[in-house]
């Protein structure tokens, strides 16, 4: 029987869960990102090819913004890094063996914050740390008066990073607060946008991705404290096969492009026909 590639993959990858996760759910730490690349590829089905200088690119930015923040990593650790930039509008998931050394384990399209209406904010630039203080939730699932499941499908997984401080994208464009959270979007209106600028200041993201990083709670190390200290925490998932090695922290971006590079292709974004001119006018 020949496989194809995409059904090789998914066999591929679930040899993995097999052989790379212990009876205890935790990925060994020796071999836990090469296969977590793996597993990337295989599951998330919206994804960038980036190059490897990009990846030295963003690992400098990644590596100013910690600095910036004054944050720093003891212990290798995944970190999820969002360049907001208008002509990229890219989520990358790095492994941080050691300061400066970056891998990437995949990378896929987003939408941050686009300014220009109301209650539109920049997505703020900076690093956000995921904790239960914090609490995330699941998508209901629920149409709003538009039509539109603005997290996506239901018990989708909302990731929340509190209260941040960004500049309004209407207005005065003042600096006042948004509620920061990254999570999917609705499948049949907005996800084929990703990839540009479209929401209120969030972070949207592939599905796919979404459930990704649920499952393998590459994030949650905040999380996985508080159930190794006894507390039920009800949004995570009863069957998450949780990795080696996770970490807590998002950083937000900006590469400052003058315009698009080949491997952030743009979305098709389907335009409404120019209504007909009013009678008399």
């Amino acid at each position: 029987m020949t496989l194809s590639r995409s059904s090789f993959l998914r066999a591929a990858a679930a040899l993995l869960l097999v052989g790379v996760f212990s009876v205890s759910g935790a990925a060994r730490a020796s071999d836990g990102f090469a296969d977590l690349a793996v597993l990337y590829g295989a599951q998330v089905d919206a994804r960038l090819a980036m190059p490897t200088a990009e990846t030295r690119r963003y690992a400098q930015l990644a590596e100013e913004a910690l600095t910036r923040a004054g944050v720093g990593l003891a212990q290798p650790q995944y970190v999820a890094v969002v360049d907001r930039d208008p002509w990229v509008q890219a989520f990358l998931l790095l492994w941080r063996s050691a300061p400066g050394q970056y891998e990437l384990v995949g990378a896929s399209p987003v939408s941050t914050g686009r300014p220009g209406s109301f209650d539109h904010f920049e997505t703020p630039l900076g690093v956000f740390e995921h904790t239960v203080a914090n609490p995330d939730y699941r998508a209901l699932g629920t149409p709003n008066s538009g039509g539109i499941r603005g997290y996506g499908m239901k018990g989708l997984r909302i990731f929340d990073f509190g209260w941040q401080r960004a500049p309004k994208g209407w207005g005065d464009a003042a600096v006042s607060e948004m509620r920061l959270q990254m999570h999917a979007t609705d499948p049949d209106l907005l996800e084929r946008r990703l990839g540009s600028a479209q929401s209120k200041g969030c972070i949207r993201i592939p599905a796919t991705l979404n459930r990704f990083l649920d499952h393998f709670g590459v994030l949650d190390a905040a999380y996985q404290e508080a159930t190794h200290d006894g507390s039920k925490l009800w949004m995570l998932d009863p069957q998450r096969q949780p990795a080696a090695g996770a970490g807590r922290y998002l950083l937000v971006v900006e590469s400052g492009r003058g315009d698009r590079p080949d491997w952030s292709p743009a979305p098709f974004i389907p335009h409404r026909p120019p209504a007909p001119p009013a009678p008399g006018s």
